[in-house]
């Protein structure tokens, strides 16, 4: 009578480790000649990201289809669960905003030096992980340092 727990247990865990699979799977676009790019590829693989990495000839029409307004722009950008992720944002507000069912994307305008992707020594600039809600409203998810 142990054997239907057991196949329970198994059958719970397959299922709950292919959804944990699927949400760190990330489609990342970027321009084939920014090196910040790749590292903040680097950064996402660290912290548990699978990364299909696809190397764009116009970054732009990426962001205008995704809806990503300008101000939010930045070098690179990915679709995860079918969410935005614009520039150079942490992973740990990565997971965040993915939990968060309000967000539809988030973004880290420009290229703050210590974001992942621009460390540049022990130099460290403050800012903001901008969320996008559904209804096109933003609201700061993050702060660094």
């Amino acid at each position: 009578m142990k054997y239907p727990a057991i196949f329970s247990a198994l059958f719970s865990l397959l299922f709950s480790t292919s959804a944990l699979a699927s949400e760190l799977h990330a489609d990342v676009h970027r321009d084939a000649f920014c090196g910040c790019c790749k590292d903040w590829i680097v950064h996402l693989e660290n912290n548990g990201f699978t990364v299909n990495d696809q190397v764009e000839s116009n970054m732009n029409s990426i962001k205008e289809k995704l809806g990503i307004a300008p101000a939010l722009r930045s070098c690179h950008t990915a679709v995860i669960n079918g969410k935005f992720f614009e520039g150079h944002v942490p992973a740990d507000a990565v997971k965040k905003v993915l939990a968060d069912d309000d967000l539809i994307g988030a973004a880290v305008p420009g290229m703050p030096v210590g974001s992942p992707g621009m460390e540049m020594g022990d130099r460290q600039d403050k800012y903001d992980v901008v969320g996008v809600t559904r209804d096109g409203k933003t609201k700061v998810v993050a702060s660094y340092p």
